[in-house]
């Protein structure tokens, strides 16, 4: 299979390259936003955000532990405490 990694490597490249130029024009149009924007209302929206981010972890890690000790228990490791 000589010709895999040729393919791989191509398009690994343009779908990095698209998500790259997605990124810094939003990134610009962003900026360009920015300046329309209140100061005050930039914190709030600051705030939010970190807030909604603060609280999707908080629920991926409850997922997790709890994905966790189930496939434990499923497949039959000791969960007691001493």
């Amino acid at each position: 299979m000589d010709w895999f990694p040729i393919v791989a490597v191509t398009f690994k490249f343009l779908v990095l390259g698209t998500g790259m130029f997605f990124a810094i024009k939003w990134h610009y149009d962003q900026g360009k936003k920015k300046k329309e924007i209140g100061k005050e209302e930039e914190k709030r929206a600051v705030l939010r955000a970190a807030g909604k981010v603060a609280a999707l972890f908080v629920l991926a890690l409850v997922v997790l532990v709890f994905a966790t000790f189930t496939l434990a228990g499923r497949l039959g490791l000791d969960l007691n405490f001493p």
